[in-house]
């Protein structure tokens, strides 16, 4: 027998509920945060994906919101579409296009033309029950019923070789990496070992707290940020900025994310090099 729509989602709430009321007007989601995980890992008990370069959006069943708390302005068509289950995807246009996308998402009206060619993947049910394996069979159940979204495939890793072979085939591609998802881990927010990031370039955030004057060719300019990471250790941030980012560089508070190469044995990032303001 097919089911109609309504019944579709009755089944689907059947067995993902919403985590708590929806959030008050800007107040952050609460999301889970991959750890970077480190060449070699052993995939063994973990669920692995492409890590989207995207920007991360949550919808609470009312709402679809950046991690910041802010709501993404999407076409009204696209929001009434999603089901009344909370969700935690990217919106994505594809590898190499976060430029595209993060354009898209930041215009006060939205362009319905090319919000048609934007997709939600998803990799989550935040707050549903279970270990994320189950999860993840929930999700890619919902994702057949529904045109709203795609359910981010999540595969089975034999062996640490078989994970390089395929960070190789995604960075080769013009992807990011990898994401690797504890199949037993229930939801929580916050950073854990259960969920990691695999890239060749290491990423991260931190927040500026002070600006650095610059010296010769940068004299009267910002020469590096003052940042802090999560676990607060503070360090310079001075490479990796546009003369433009220079003579108006992130004022302090804000996040931005950087790039390096390991850490030092005082756990400061080797050769950090700013790469974009996290607006969202």
């Amino acid at each position: 027998m097919l089911l109609t729509r309504r019944d579709f989602w009755a089944a689907a709430l059947a067995c993902c509920s919403l985590p708590g009321r929806a959030a008050e007007a800007g107040s952050p989601p609460a999301v889970m945060l991959a750890r970077e995980a480190r060449l070699g890992v052993d995939p063994a008990g973990f669920l692995v994906s492409e890590k989207l370069d995207g920007v991360r959006a949550l919808w609470d069943g009312r709402r679809l919101r950046f991690r910041s708390g802010r709501d993404v302005v999407a076409p009204p068509g696209f929001v009434a579409r999603l089901p009344p289950v909370a969700l935690d995807g990217e919106l994505w246009l594809g590898r190499g296009a976060f430029e595209a996308v993060s354009g898209l998402v930041r215009r006060e009206s939205p362009d319905d033309g090319r919000w048609r060619a934007l997709r939600y993947c998803v990799f989550d049910l935040p707050g549903a029950p279970g270990p994320f394996a189950e999860r993840a069979r929930r999700l890619a159940d919902l994702a057949r019923g529904t045109t709203a979204f795609v359910a981010v495939e999540q595969r089975r890793v034999a062996s640490a070789g078989a994970l390089n072979v395929w960070l190789d085939e995604v960075v080769t591609g013009g992807g990011e990496g990898l994401v690797l998802h504890r199949a037993d881990a229930l939801w929580q927010p916050g950073r854990s070992d259960a969920l990691l990031k695999l890239k060749p370039q290491q990423d991260a955030e931190a927040v500026v707290v002070g600006h650095v004057g610059g010296q010769g060719r940068l004299e009267g300019r910002m020469g590096a940020l003052r940042v802090r990471a999560d676990d607060g250790t503070e360090f310079l941030l001075g490479t990796g900025f546009s003369d433009a980012e220079r003579a108006a560089p992130p004022p302090v508070g804000t996040v931005v994310s950087y790039r390096y190469r390991g850490r030092t044995a005082a756990g400061v990032p080797r050769f950090a090099s700013f790469l974009r303001v996290r607006e969202f």
